[in-house]
C-alpha cells in the first residue's frame, strides 16, 4: 500500500467546497481542514505509487479552487 499526504492551498472561501469534491475522490481516506499557511491536507492511499501520483495529477489538483499542492509521500524504510 503506498501513502501520500497533499498540502493544499485554496482561494479564499472555497475550503468548504474543495473538501467537498475530496471527499467524493476514492482513494482519500482521511482530510483535515487547516490554520495556518495550507487550508487542507489530505491523506492518500492506493495499491501502486503510480495510482497516487495519477490520483493526485487528474483528481486533485484540477479541483476548481485548489491553487496550489504540496505532496508528501511515504516511504518504507
Amino acid at each position: 500500500m503506498e501513502t501520500g499526504f497533499v498540502l493544499i492551498t485554496t482561494e479564499p472561501g472555497s475550503e468548504h467546497y474543495v473538501k467537498n469534491r475530496l471527499e467524493s475522490v476514492f482513494q482519500v481516506t482521511n482530510l483535515w481542514l487547516l490554520f495556518g499557511e495550507y487550508d487542507l491536507i489530505v491523506k492518500i492511499e492506493a495499491d501502486t505509487q503510480h495510482l497516487l501520483t495519477r490520483t493526485i495529477v487528474e483528481e486533485i489538483r484540477p479541483i476548481t479552487g485548489i491553487t496550489d499542492t504540496k505532496t508528501l509521500l511515504s516511504a518504507n524504510i
